[in-house]
Order: C-alpha cells, then sequence, then structure tokens
C-alpha cells in the first residue's frame, strides 16, 4: 500500500489527510458528519488509488461510531489510536506543542505510514457478534447503574429509615427485591410504614409478584416496621421520604433495564455459532457468554496465540525489568468488561468444576491470596477457551485438566 488515510473526528466534522510512503501530503479535506461527508470521503480515497482489492487503510481515535461503522462496512482496515499515543506522535513533528485538527489527521496518515506493525485494526467480527457486543456492553452499563443507584439509595435510607434496611438485609438482594421496592414506593419514610396493616402488606407483596409465604412474611414486615428506632424530625422525614422516591425511582429504572437487555443479550448470543462452544466450560452461562463473546469476538485472526487473549484480558502478568530490577505483577491496562466477566467466569468455576477448584487450591497453596489464584485460573480458562474456538472442540475436563479430573469438586 502506497497511501495512508488518517481521520480527526468530531461530532459535526471530519479533517481528513493523505499521506503517501515517503510522508508528503496528498490531500486534505474537511467533510461533514453525514452521508454526504462520508460519500466526499470515499471519494478522495478513491482518487488517490482506493481499490476494493487494495483499500486504503484508515486511522482514526475512536472504535467506535457511525463514520466507523461505515468504513468497517466497505472492507478497509480501521485502525483506532489511543489520543495519547496521538499526542505521543505529534511531539515527532512539533516540539513547540502546536495542535490543529488538519495537524492531528496527518499525524495520524503517518502513523501507519511509520509504524502500520506495531498497531491493530478492529476485528472483523460478524453481524451478529458485533450485536451481542451492542447487547452484551448495554446490559453490564445497566448492571453498573443499578448497583450506583442501589448504594445511593441505601445510604439515604440509612440516614432516616434504618428499619427499612434490617428488614431487608436478610433477603438475597436487599432492597432490590420487587418486594422491597413497591413496599417503599408505597410508604416512603417510617411513620407511614408503621401503620401499614397485614391486609395492606399482603396486598404489596402480591402486587411485587410474591405467591409463596406472602402471610409470614407480611407478619414479619408488620413487626420490622413496627420497632422502636432513632428517627429524624417529621417534617424533615418526609422531606427525606420523597428524595427517597425520586431515588427508587432511578433504582427502578436500572433494574428494569438491567433485567430486559439480559433477556435480549442471551437470545442473541445463543443465536452465534460459538454460543455452545462458550457455555460447555464449567461455571459460564449465557449472559456470561455473552459478555465474552462481545469482547473477544469471532474474528478468529483475532489473537494469534493464547498469550495474547490473555494478556488482552489482563489475566496474563506483566514484567517490569530496568537493571538489575525486575518484577512481575498483574496487568492495569487491560479490557476492563472481559476482565470483570472472568471473574465471575472464575468463581463460578472453582465450583462447577473440580479440576478448576485443584487448580485454585494449587495457586494458593502456593502462596497466592484469592485475586492471584482466581486470575490464574482465569488465564487457565482463556487458553482453553482459545484453542477450543480455534478447533471448534467443546470443553473437556480431563484435557483441560488431566490430573485432577477425578478429583470430587468439595476436595
Amino acid at each position: 500500500m502506497d497511501v495512508f488515510c488518517g481521520i480527526d473526528w468530531a461530532e459535526d466534522h471530519h479533517d481528513i489527510a493523505l499521506a503517501d510512503r515517503d510522508g508528503k501530503l496528498l490531500a486534505h479535506q474537511r467533510v461533514s458528519d453525514d452521508a454526504a461527508g462520508l460519500a466526499r470521503l470515499l471519494e478522495l480515497l478513491a482518487e488517490h488509488g482506493d481499490t476494493p482489492d487494495d483499500p486504503v487503510p484508515v486511522a482514526i481515535e475512536t472504535p467506535r461510531g457511525l463514520l466507523v461503522a461505515r468504513l468497517r462496512a466497505t472492507g478497509r482496515s480501521v485502525y483506532p489510536v489511543n489520543p495519547m499515543a496521538v499526542a505521543r506522535y505529534r511531539d515527532r513533528h512539533s516540539v513547540a506543542g502546536r495542535k490543529s485538527d488538519k495537524g492531528d489527521a496527518a499525524v495520524l496518515a503517518n502513523v501507519l505510514r511509520t509504524d502500520l506493525h506495531a498497531h491493530r485494526p478492529l476485528p472483523a467480527d460478524s453481524e451478529l457478534a458485533q450485536a451481542v457486543a451492542v447487547l452484551a456492553r448495554a446490559q453490564q452499563d445497566a448492571v453498573w447503574n443499578r448497583t450506583t443507584a442501589h448504594n445511593k439509595l441505601r445510604s439515604h435510607l440509612r440516614e432516616y429509615f434504618p428499619g427499612f434496611l434490617r428488614a431487608f438485609a436478610a433477603a438475597r438482594g436487599g432492597i432490590m427485591r420487587p418486594e422491597a421496592r413497591v413496599i417503599l414506593a408505597a410508604t416512603p419514610d417510617p411513620a407511614a410504614a408503621a401503620q401499614l396493616t397485614l391486609a395492606q402488606l399482603r396486598a404489596l407483596l402480591k402486587k411485587a409478584g410474591r405467591v409463596r409465604g406472602v402471610d409470614a412474611e407480611a407478619a414479619r414486615l408488620r413487626e420490622a416496621f413496627r420497632q422502636e428506632q432513632m428517627r429524624q424530625l417529621p417534617l424533615v422525614e418526609q422531606a427525606m421520604g420523597r428524595q427517597a422516591l425520586a431515588l427508587l425511582r432511578q433504582l427502578d429504572a436500572a433494574c428494569t433495564s438491567a433485567d430486559d437487555l439480559e433477556q435480549a443479550a442471551a437470545e442473541s448470543f445463543n443465536q452465534h455459532p460459538d454460543a455452545g462452544i462458550i457455555t460447555s466450560f464449567p461455571g459460564i452461562g449465557a449472559l456470561t457468554g455473552a459478555r465474552v463473546l462481545a469482547e473477544i469476538g469471532d474474528d478468529r485472526s483475532r489473537f494469534t496465540d493464547a498469550k495474547g487473549l490473555k494478556a488482552y484480558a489482563g489475566a496474563a502478568p506483566i514484567t517490569r525489568a530496568s537493571g538489575k530490577t525486575r518484577s512481575v505483577t498483574r496487568r492495569h491496562i487491560k479490557n476492563n468488561r472481559l476482565n470483570a466477566a472472568g471473574y465471575i467466569w472464575a468463581f463460578s468455576a472453582i465450583s462447577a468444576s473440580p479440576g478448576a477448584r485443584a487448580h485454585y487450591d494449587r495457586r494458593r497453596d502456593a502462596g497466592d491470596r484469592h485475586a492471584a489464584a482466581q486470575r490464574n485460573l482465569f488465564a487457565r480458562l482463556l487458553g482453553c477457551l482459545h484453542y477450543c474456538l480455534a478447533t471448534r472442540q467443546h470443553y473437556d475436563e480431563t484435557t483441560a485438566f488431566p490430573n485432577q479430573a477425578n478429583i470430587p469438586a468439595a476436595a
């Protein structure tokens, strides 16, 4: 390839720069962020030798957006370059700190001209894999939002209604349970909760979808709400109750979004050809499998070996050496979404797989803390997953952990 393209993108326009192999600026143009701008960009590339058989590679500072999606659809290689890396490259051309959109586009074009081998293009994932990625990441964001909303509401309730927290402390999910949210919406302050009758509590529990043990739970909650507790002044208590309702609406929305997106992500994931292989591993279900597939994709050429996949997930350690100093530590620069899914996967695998349990115990006996031992297990599972996806095989316990296959899970 003799031409390289750099795009400095913005919300309403993009600066385009084309450079040849010698670094000569062939063209520069600003295009709008719409269909007409995309058409002009493709025309500019075609004018400088872009063909379907030999497309011009493009460097840009973002891996997402409509412009990137349309460029990927044309079959060309799109290289996302971290803005911090672009800033370092910019210093090679000017030490005075000069910066402009036109200059940044030229810098991006020169990044590919000089260091194409050091950068990875966006993977050529299938349309279904990209759809799974959208849903799985959205569901993960909704879960994080749900956790944030829950923590805000819980912190607020501690300031004026601790009895409500105690009433649901032993229940799985706590105040995120449907019955807890329905009751709090009906009685957002201690005074109102203490006046609830058994009939009212039974009606609220049924409204929340509870079927079993309604009478016993209503009696328990009535007793819990009428226990003596410290109280705010009446008017202050009412005001804080109104604030709790506002926080509760945020939690309700986050819970609904997480549940809806979980179902959508699982349905799309189950349609993918890799779903059977991924879920054949112990400790990984449809939702966790969707999160894993969302981050590794289905472009098998993306990771040439398991070592690259482990480093991408943050499961492989990193070595820093200088002179006589050498340290081996965990990776801080990683795919945080895949790493979070891996924590859930490895934690579940410890109970579901005798080999995984033995591997974890062996690392603990060697001196690893819980997080380090679990991270090591995650790396082992990722290596197995890379092999199974490459060879189109399902997980086999005796192959993954040949020396531990017959050890009981509780050992």
